[in-house]
């Protein structure tokens, strides 16, 4: 799997809200926030993330059997749930760690992320600047600025803590994402929609927003004989 390198909205996301009319009960559409409604609105929840741990589920559904120009859902992912662990702090800070079914590690130390794979001793270093706009889950770790650069923002309903983003670059991995942020106002679900109508499914669970995290956890060092490839 490689989650950095290239990670249908929920059927219980943007359910109607019911009125009564003349004795029959109607679906009354959402009313969505304006371009720069949305866009302020995701900045005000990213912004009081400064630091952020979680558990995560991520799922990827094929819908049909052409192969996918995302290079990050390759075969050995599809159709499985890989489950690990993730540490976030801002600006630029970010551990992504998958320990079933296969063991990988993401770092990034502000500059650079790197992708660590044990199993095959071997390790991609790249630059975050490149990958911003190409990695979703580095959405929660950014620069807020850049962000909103490399996205175009929505929010279908202005009144509900869901936003649908979509990459103003033509080769991004994927078409769009969407995030959901719950009651504690962190991110509970992400779910990012690519070309061939593949969905992943991101699910965190155990999240604590602002937790003291040792400055260790983001510093990344090859062990000895790991195959470093730039890219």
């Amino acid at each position: 799997m490689n989650f950095v390198k290239k990670m249908a909205y929920a059927a219980t996301i943007g359910a109607m809200t019911l009125a009564p009319v003349v004795s029959t009960q109607l679906s009354a559409a959402p009313t969505a926030a304006s371009a720069q409604q949305a866009t302020s609105s995701l900045v005000k929840q990213l912004s009081g993330l400064q630091r952020l741990t979680a558990d995560f589920e991520q799922t990827t559904k094929v819908t049909n059997s052409k192969p996918s120009k995302n290079k990050s859902l390759t075969a050995q992912h599809m159709n499985q749930t890989f489950k690990g662990t993730m540490k976030v702090e801002r600006p630029g800070k970010f551990y992504w760690e998958t320990t079933s079914p296969a063991k990988q590690t993401i770092v990034t130390t502000g500059k650079l992320v790197w992708i660590y794979d044990p199993d095959l001793q071997q390790a991609v270093r790249q630059s975050l600047d490149d990958q911003i706009a190409n990695t979703p889950a580095l959405l929660l770790s950014g620069n807020t600025n850049q962000i909103m650069q490399s996205y175009r923002v929505t929010q279908p309903d202005r009144t509900k803590l869901y936003y649908t983003l979509y990459p103003k670059q033509e080769d991004s991995a994927f078409q769009s994402m969407t995030i959901s942020f719950g009651a504690n106002k962190a991110p509970n679900l992400m779910i990012l929609q690519d070309s061939l109508g593949q969905t992943t499914y991101v699910r965190f669970s155990n999240i604590k927003v602002n937790p003291k995290i040792p400055a260790s956890v983001f510093n990344f060092a090859p062990p000895k004989g790991t195959d470093i490839i730039d890219q």
